[in-house]
């Protein structure tokens, strides 16, 4: 007997469900042998200072890499999926927040907005890389043309994306803000502002920028390249809201980026986006099961780390051609509709 389209979904979800349990003792685990790592290295990155920042700063980038695993900790605990219970979750993710530099509840929100729409070209703008499609950016003004152009530069998004992120979006609440997530951002703030203060009055802001700085800017690079690549590559899927699919944008719009298992191992298993996104409720240290135990999920579109490479290239979206193009293929194409009208 032969399922529709419908079945299949229906069926989907429901074998990707059993893997959405978490697990006390692994949750734990996982922060033991991530947040007791991160904090020995910062305050071993404090003490060698004296001796060499050089070795400061290899401690620094190796913190960044145990700061990423933190932030998918955090990440696991916005969706309430680290712990069954959801104050653990709530304090755990707060604590990660204030090591990571993110507001809690704030972030949460707007995570579960980019979910809900993820692949959505009716519902783009909150939680998102911001994307525009062919037409869109034909329609821009020089000026608008031009700044998109910056904001799509690799030096911008990931040299000058971190410090944007964490001090300017993550310090501050959206007008629209409840109460509660407002709270929290202030919470959050005051937190980090007596940490930091109280770092650099004791052991001074070139030890603070040499450690909390380097961590900070290194991890956050690599937490915005995470989340750009694993939905910006050539055949991503795009719809418009009529025609838009859950499941679809999980599977097709998500990739599976193959790290080597030490990145892998780092990236808290990010790299199973497509099974994260059918199903945000499995933990991070269950995605791998989940995507070797399910076929239909092997048959998302699978990134390596040498052809991640190649999408820093796509910058704009096709919905005609389905697919991402570069801003050279946009030009050859005004180009020679140009030329046909000169001709007519």
């Amino acid at each position: 007997m032969t399922l529709t389209d419908a079945e299949k979904t229906k069926q989907l979800r429901k074998e990707v469900a059993q893997f959405a349990k978490a697990e006390r003792n692994k949750s734990i685990l996982q922060m033991i042998n991530t947040i007791v790592p991160l904090i020995i290295l910062w305050i071993a990155g404090y003490y060698l200072v004296q001796f060499s920042p050089w070795i400061t700063v290899a401690c620094s980038v190796l913190s960044a890499a145990f700061l990423v695993r933190t932030f998918i900790i955090f990440h696991d605990c916005t969706h309430g999926s680290f712990f069954k219970n959801k104050k653990a979750n709530d304090l755990v993710g707060n604590i990660t927040g204030i090591l990571t530099s993110f507001p809690y509840m704030k972030w949460r929100r707007e995570h579960l907005i980019h979910h809900s729409a993820s692949g959505n070209l009716d519902k783009r703008g909150i939680g998102d890389i911001d994307m525009l499609t062919v037409d869109e950016y034909l329609a821009k003004s020089k000026f608008g043309r031009l700044a998109y152009r910056l904001y799509r530069n690799p030096i911008v998004m990931f040299g000058l994306g971190p410090l944007y992120l964490v001090l300017v979006l993550n310090r501050f609440n959206v007008k629209s803000a409840k109460k509660k997530e407002r709270l929290n951002t202030y919470f959050i703030n005051i937190m980090l502002l007596l940490i930091c203060a109280s770092i650099i009055y004791f052991l001074g802001w070139q030890s603070f920028l040499l450690v909390h700085g380097i961590t900070l800017f290194a991890a956050g690079s690599m937490g915005i390249w995470l989340f750009y690549i694993q939905h910006t590559y050539e055949d991503s899927y795009f719809e418009y809201d009529p025609e838009w699919d859950y499941v679809k944008a999980a599977v097709e719009g998500s990739s599976y980026y193959k790290l080597p298992k030490v990145l892998q191992w780092v990236t808290g298993n990010i790299g199973y986006h497509h099974v994260h996104h059918l199903a945000p409720r499995v933990p991070n240290y269950k995605l791998e099961e989940a995507h070797e135990s399910i076929e239909p999920l092997q048959k998302a579109t699978t990134i390596t780390l040498k052809t991640s490479f190649e999408s820093i290239r796509y910058k704009l979206y096709d919905p005609k051609q389905k697919k991402f193009i570069s801003f050279k293929e946009v030009e050859k194409t005004v180009q020679v509709k140009n030329k046909s009208t000169i001709q007519v």
